[in-house]
């Protein structure tokens, strides 16, 4: 999704949807109840032969017109989803205790870009996360006056239900140059928190690379940012020379880290980087990278443009889930970033016999969905 920082007045990077629809009254969610509960099984029909409550198939897609998405299942028994809004002005959250029931649960607003200033426009790739008994809240923004100016920020509430509470403004993270930068994703291996974002790195040709560094506190780095990955093969580097949304799924002695590629039209496409679980992840030389995308459009299912995926897992506890946004048809008139109808999605991810994730293509909408 990334468009050429170096030129900033070139508006190629997710215009504002002047004159979109707007969101409509957005309801408040209750609060969590006060003690935390296992995900009823509401959307399961019946039970595997090991006993093991058989999980209803997903409906797709999830939530239209929602981009970016980001799935986090929390302890409480609740999935939480956030994602970019096509107007690009606004964070938003819904929970449910079922990954379904996302799709029809109620959207909160919690946090608008402001009028003036930082944080004014621009607001791309939310994703919320739970660290050290505090929810934090990672996206990209840019200055109302300077929009192209994207940077990464974070905010933190520390009420139990995030929902509630204040969500106070942590601020900018400051990453080794004051370029174009987004799509922050956090996570923790072996004792430490890491951040892994995208950025555009002075001095090459291309739009943003991934990058990975230590975290000294969730909205603060430390220690050397090293580029993981810059798009080098063609299918990355078609439109625009891009690897970014990344994100880390730890499975079988491995971390596997996910990035999409190229325009956000039906060339966008996922990449993968695995590294060995015991190898120094601040070495760039621990990350293999697959030369070919791993998840890509699909003319017999009619998905195009997948990507900026997260994961989760499903309500047994051990089915993984892939989720991403996709749109439902190839051509699209004028950028792509103007046109609203990238689908939040979710389906199985298989494993291969070596451990390796097997992504399989972008499954057909769900004949309930409706067009």
């Amino acid at each position: 999704m990334s468009r050429d920082p170096v030129l900033p007045e070139s508006p190629r990077r997710r215009l504002l949807l002047k004159g979109a629809a707007t969101a409509g009254a957005l309801a408040a969610v209750p609060a969590l109840p006060g003690v935390a509960q296992a995900a009823p099984p509401a959307e399961t029909a019946s039970a595997t032969p090991g006993g093991r409550p058989k999980l209803a198939p997903f409906v797709n897609p999830l939530v239209r017109n929602r981009a970016d998405p980001h799935i986090n299942r929390h302890t409480d028994g609740f999935y939480y989803f956030t994602a970019t809004a096509p107007e690009y002005d606004r964070i938003i959250l819904r929970r449910s205790r079922t990954l379904n029931g996302l799709g029809t649960a109620d959207e909160s607003v919690i946090w608008r870009a402001h009028a003036t200033g930082p944080m004014g426009a621009h607001i791309w790739a939310p994703e919320m996360h739970r660290i050290g008994g505090k929810w934090y809240i990672y996206f990209a923004s840019a200055p109302a006056e300077d929009v192209w100016a994207i940077r990464i920020w974070v905010l933190e509430n520390a009420h139990p239900n995030p929902f509630r509470g204040a969500w106070v403004e942590r601020g900018q993270i400051k990453t080794a140059w004051e370029t174009f930068s987004l799509d922050a994703t956090t996570f923790s291996h072996r004792g430490k928190r890491y951040l892994a974002w995208a950025q555009h790195e002075p001095g090459l040709d291309n739009n943003t690379g991934i990058f990975l560094s230590e975290m000294a506190n969730p909205w603060t780095l430390k220690g050397p940012q090293v580029r993981l990955s810059t798009p080098e093969y063609d299918w990355e580097c078609i439109g625009f020379k891009v690897n970014e949304g990344p994100y880390v799924l730890q499975r079988n002695g491995r971390l596997f880290m996910t990035y999409s590629a190229s325009a956000t039209d039906f060339n966008y496409c996922m990449g993968l980087l695995t590294a060995d679980a015991d190898s120094h992840l601040l070495d760039p030389v621990s990350w293999t990278k697959s030369p070919t995308p791993v998840f890509t459009s699909n003319d017999t299912t009619k998905q195009y443009g997948p990507g900026h995926n997260c994961f989760t897992v499903a309500e047994d506890g051990r089915t993984d889930v892939l989720v991403y946004h996709a749109r439902q048809y190839k051509h699209i008139n004028g950028d792509p970033l103007n046109d609203p109808n990238r689908h939040t999605r979710v389906q199985r991810l298989g494993w291969k016999p070596d451990g390796t994730p097997d992504f399989g293509i972008p499954v057909a909408d769900s004949a309930t969905a409706g067009d």
